[in-house]
């Protein structure tokens, strides 16, 4: 992988939820902070995954995804969303405005192609 795209992994994977949401994403898994600061990432996003939440309303569901998954161009117009809605922060998983249908829907249709 590029150098360019290592670094974005690493802003996404160190992204956070919008404060407001928070509480409504509690049991989504997110990351936790040791007592010397450092984030430690969940057992179940491996190497070359992200942890994804999708928030619309008062619904939330987490993902993991695979890197790869985030070039398709329905994953970049979500994370353009995110980015206008939400902005970058670091910590937790990256947020996503949208139903948890439409990114279940994008998965099956990754599956079948």
């Amino acid at each position: 992988m590029c150098k360019k795209l290592k670094l974005f992994i690493r802003k996404i994977q160190t992204c956070c939820l919008f404060t407001g949401l928070s509480k409504r994403v509690e049991d989504c898994g997110e990351f936790e902070e040791e007592s010397n600061g450092a984030t430690t990432v969940p057992s179940d996003v491996k190497e070359g995954h992200v942890a994804v939440i999708a928030v619309k309303g008062e619904r939330a569901m987490r993902f993991v995804l695979e890197l790869q998954e985030l070039y398709k161009p329905e994953f970049r117009r979500l994370l353009e969303l995110a980015r206008e809605e939400f902005g970058f922060q670091p910590r937790g998983p990256l947020t996503i405005p949208c139903q948890p249908e439409e990114v279940q829907k994008i998965l099956q249709e990754s599956r079948k192609g």
